[in-house]
């Protein structure tokens, strides 16, 4: 079976007009960072995957495991902003209680399968992201996580889902000395 493509010119630039390149370098950035803790877990020992981190108390695996499972969650707190409605009802409380459960009920992931959770949702994080628009990007509302600030959709993307990575892979490094 073979198919046909065309290229139309106005189809084109149609599309191109409503890409974002705020939006492609915010996935960008998220994609990188995943790539980075991913590539970084493939190379642990089973000793340091098994290795609680002093401050935070979970084992690295779990840390990981943890990064990509939340994801979606950071993408629908960014989704929920671009409604318009103020974020209300989310506390750090509710954050801290979010991650123990998850230490709990993932006490003892795999890396590969916690790499291929990190590899699938941060693909899946960073489709998100490329498809709003600027507009969507910067659409302000109350967050009470942040103490009702009015806060942007960009915002809220980059210190959650595009920092995440990052974040925990500097703690990692240096609770590791690697």
């Amino acid at each position: 079976m073979s198919s046909v493509t065309t290229h139309h010119p106005a189809v084109a630039t149609r599309a191109s007009e409503r890409t974002s390149r705020r939006a492609e370098a915010l996935a960008d950035r998220l994609v990188r960072g995943a790539d980075a803790l991913a590539l970084f877990a493939g190379t642990l020992t089973d000793v340091e995957w098994e290795t609680r981190l002093l401050k935070d108390g979970r084992k690295v695996g779990v840390i990981v495991h943890h990064v990509a499972s939340v994801y979606p969650i950071e993408i629908g707190l960014a989704q929920a902003v671009v409604t318009g409605l103020p974020v209300t009802g989310l506390t750090s409380a509710d954050i801290d209680k979010m991650n123990a459960k998850h230490a709990f009920e993932h006490d003892s992931p795999t890396k590969e399968e916690t790499v291929s959770l990190l590899r699938r949702n941060s693909a899946e994080a960073a489709a998100a992201i490329r498809a709003l628009t600027d507009e969507e990007l910067d659409r302000a509302v109350p967050v009470s996580l942040y103490a009702d600030a009015a806060l942007t959709c960009q915002f809220v993307l980059e210190d959650h889902a595009v920092r995440h990575s990052y974040h925990h892979l500097g703690r990692i490094r240096a609770a590791l000395r690697r």
